[in-house]
């Protein structure tokens, strides 16, 4: 038997992991944990437990921290669960250890309950999407082709300045009189181009591309 910590802030896909860890037998308890600080506590009282992670979702400095937090809690499994992440971030994780399984959003209910189950049975598991991206050697932009200012268009540099700012979709969405999902599209296709996986490292990113100023950003 299993306890399961779902590390996802987005209800729905709560909701759906919820329904699925439910029909499982081997499933001993069902923790959520909506940012980086509760998965830590919860972690601390569950040093065993099979961690569902949206990663992109979670202010992480990058996948080195990832890694350190796996060190910390050696006993744990991770299986993450994301709609979108970069090449570079699954190398450098899937190549650290055995216990980090990958799963999409968009993978069907029976990959996903199959992911589940593996990571249940301290057995690694890569979804197809993610096995055929790394063995094609398809990847996001290059870090040199991250320095090209043209990567991003103009709508898209204002965009990820308000984000690298602090705002939320909905906030920015408001502020331009467009709707979230237009501002949500927008922000997965900057973060596609970029190579990154999270706000932490597109703000890193808006910084050392001068879209936001350390003044602004201290502000």
């Amino acid at each position: 038997m299993r306890e399961y910590i779902i590390a996802d802030n987005q209800d729905i896909s709560k909701a759906g992991l919820m329904f699925l860890l439910s029909r499982q037998k081997d499933v001993s308890l069902l923790l959520e944990a909506d940012n980086k600080a509760e998965l830590i506590k919860e972690l601390r009282l569950h040093q065993e437990a099979v961690v569902v992670l949206d990663y992109t979702l979670f202010d992480f400095g990058g996948a080195e921290e990832l890694i350190v937090l796996h060190e910390r809690f050696k006993e744990v499994d991770w299986l993450l669960f994301s709609e979108e992440l970069s090449m570079n971030f699954l190398r450098q994780v899937l190549f650290s250890g055995t216990s980090f399984s990958v799963a999409m959003k968009d993978n069907s209910k029976e990959e996903i309950t199959t992911a589940l189950q593996c990571a249940s049975r301290k057995e690694r598991f890569i979804c197809n999407h993610v096995s055929n991206m790394l063995i094609s050697g398809n990847s996001v932009p290059t870090s040199s082709a991250i320095q090209d200012d043209r990567l991003l268009t103009q709508s898209e540099k204002l965009i990820l300045k308000e984000i690298a700012l602090g705002k939320t979709t909905k906030e920015i969405a408001a502020e331009k009189n467009l709707s979230f999902h237009t501002i949500n599209s927008h922000r997965k296709n900057i973060f596609r181009k970029l190579g990154v996986n999270n706000v932490h490292e597109a703000t890193k990113y808006a910084i050392r591309a001068g879209i936001i100023d350390l003044a602004e950003y201290y502000i």
